[in-house]
């Protein structure tokens, strides 16, 4: 069993180094060993922002690979280590070329591995397309075959319970990874800025989603109008994604670009959720060269 106990609700932005108290600066730090990649390799630029380090690809299909590659060479990792190894995921077209490729990637036992996601819409039909849970049984958990999947619809059937119950699993199997986007709106699972809580009592949330989040649902097409989109959801909160050992967050195209540029330039505060993740000392940031346009 996975010997972490709960879910750390401590989120610090202020780094410690040799007893010495270092405030988080608004600059962007190039790693000292790296450096720009000839056009028409994968990579293009590394550099690390604060804590967080930021990979861009030079399209969606090499950040998608590449972030798959890392995330299997983790999970094979932790497998060898202990008996399970617990992990959430994203769903949205953002996350398409990463989970294609991961779920090719050959010697990963799926069988030591407990999945959870991020976030659900709230007053779909069971079998609607958009719901999270078809996306993922699509474009991942039908093609691995996890110890076990927890859907959040199917923990139980009133908000309450269903919330209630969602949480305990989440403190039986603290997450180990978790697999992640950044929306138009800076947010990271449906935390948008107007709910985003860097220091959430909650491990899970009902929320209502502002007009920005539900836009992008049609600007992916998931949806014809914004009237189609539902106006609330249920979400993991910023501290229970925050507590994975490991974050890997993938955001690919333009129209993520003023969010990127809002969580590497921006102030660490809820007006810009993902920024947060410049202060995980474990998270990596995997972007595609129209993401980076503004920076």
């Amino acid at each position: 069993m996975n010997q972490k106990s709960g879910i750390s609700r401590r989120i610090s932005i202020d780094l410690h180094e040799g007893g010495h108290e270092i405030r988080i600066s608004s600059g962007i730090n190039w790693l000292t060993n790296d450096k720009i990649v000839k056009r028409g390799e994968s990579m293009i630029k590394h550099f690390k922002k604060d804590q967080l380090i930021v990979k861009v690809y030079e399209n969606k299909n090499y950040m998608g690979k590449a972030a798959a590659k890392e995330v299997a060479e983790k999970l094979k990792e932790l497998i060898y280590k202990k008996t399970e190894v617990t992990m959430a995921f994203a769903a949205a077209p953002s996350q398409n070329e990463f989970l294609d490729e991961l779920t090719k990637i050959e010697e990963i036992d799926w069988t030591k591995v407990v999945a959870f996601y991020l976030d659900e819409y709230i007053g779909l039909e069971e079998n609607a397309p958009q719901k999270f849970v078809r996306y993922l049984k699509d474009h991942f958990f039908d093609k691995v075959k996890c110890r076990q999947v927890y859907f959040i619809d199917q923990v139980a059937e009133n908000m309450e319970k269903k919330l209630k119950r969602y949480s305990e699993l989440l403190h039986q199997y603290p997450l180990d990874i978790a697999c992640i986007g950044i929306g138009e709106n800076g947010h990271i699972a449906f935390n948008d800025p107007h709910v985003a809580d860097f220091a959430d009592p909650e491990d899970i949330k009902k929320v209502d989603l502002d007009e920005k989040c539900r836009m992008q649902q049609v600007n992916d097409g998931c949806f014809t109008t914004i009237d189609e989109v539902p106006t609330s959801a249920i979400t993991l909160t910023i501290p229970t994604i925050m507590s994975a050992d490991y974050i890997y967050c993938m955001v690919p195209t333009k129209n993520k670009s003023q969010a990127v540029y809002n969580c590497l330039k921006g102030t660490i505060q809820p007006r810009y959720p993902a920024s947060i993740l410049r202060s995980h000392q474990r998270a990596t940031l995997y972007l595609d060269n129209e993401a980076i346009s503004l920076l």
